[in-house]
């Protein structure tokens, strides 16, 4: 574990809106807020979908997700408690425990369960899905578990940082993408305290309050109050060089993401995400033909 500190934010960006999520349910009927909804696809591009779940109820999750496919972009599961297990058509199995990472690139197909294993206690964690780009879209699929010993950390007086992708703090993350430079932090705030993190202008960025409340922005007139399970959509301001937060009068957490645009068309259906309608069909028939990996 690392311990350092930001380079000060001089511009920090304001909120846009903050957005509440959707109750849904997905695989076999496992219960969440799907926080990143489609309509947000645009706004939050590279970013195409987040989900968060928690719950102590086994009757919520304990379905699982079973074998489904997906192609055209990659998969980020982050689990803070609970044990699920991968298993894909290309031969990868691996485990996710509390703290760990699974980042797997669907690229031009692969078939993939997540499953308990657990019968009872608490599952929680979030699912975040990363677009590709057109000319990455068919490459081979790929999978990486990265447990919670491996995801680095560094820390400033009441913050802990753990840097899944992209860099904070002078740390590389787990995790590093070039074309979408997606950034994923899960930032741990003691009551009071500030944390700052460069973000690129054109970035777009987003951030959920998982643990907590916490506040963004600098100047008192310019901040807003992001409560728990709420989801802050940062403004593209230009000149803007980074983002502030400020936890309340309790300890709170935050999972905060930002990513380079691709600026592309985004055609989806289901598990597949391409660029044209021409490309889904095709997606369809692969999977319904076994072609997919």
């Amino acid at each position: 574990m690392n311990t350092t500190v930001t380079h000060p934010i001089v511009a920090p960006r304001k909120v846009e809106r903050l957005v509440a999520g959707q109750a849904t349910s997905d695989g076999a009927g496992v219960k969440l807020t799907r926080v990143l909804t489609q309509d947000l696809q645009r706004r939050l591009d590279p970013f195409l979908m987040l989900d968060a779940f928690g719950s102590d109820s086994p009757g919520d999750y304990i379905a699982g997700f079973p074998s489904h496919p997906h192609r055209g972009f990659e998969t980020i599961t982050y689990m803070i408690a609970g044990r699920l297990r991968h298993r894909d058509s290309a031969g990868n199995e691996g485990l996710l425990d509390d703290g760990g990472v699974q980042w797997m690139t669907a690229g031009r197909g692969v078939t993939h369960s997540e499953m308990p294993e657990q019968e009872d206690g608490r599952m929680e964690g979030f699912q975040l899905w990363l677009n590709l780009h057109s000319a990455d879209k068919m490459q081979p699929p790929g999978y990486r578990d990265i447990p919670s010993a491996q995801v680095p950390e560094w820390q400033q007086p009441g913050v802990t940082v753990r840097v899944i992708a992209g860099h904070s703090g002078g740390v590389a993350g787990a995790v590093q993408r070039p074309v979408t430079e997606p950034l994923l932090l899960d930032i741990h705030l003691a009551a009071g305290a500030r944390f700052e993190q460069p973000l690129p202008p054109r970035h777009n960025a987003g951030l959920y309050v998982y643990r907590g409340a916490v506040t963004v922005g600098d100047v008192p007139a310019h901040t807003t109050a992001v409560p728990l399970q709420r989801m802050a959509i940062l403004a593209n301001t230009p000149g803007s060089d980074g983002v502030v937060l400020q936890a309340g009068s309790a300890p709170a957490r935050v999972l905060l993401i930002a990513g380079a645009p691709l600026g592309e068309p985004i055609a989806q259906h289901g598990p597949f995400v391409m660029n044209t309608r021409e490309q889904l069909i095709q997606a369809v028939q692969d999977f319904q033909a076994g072609r997919l990996a």
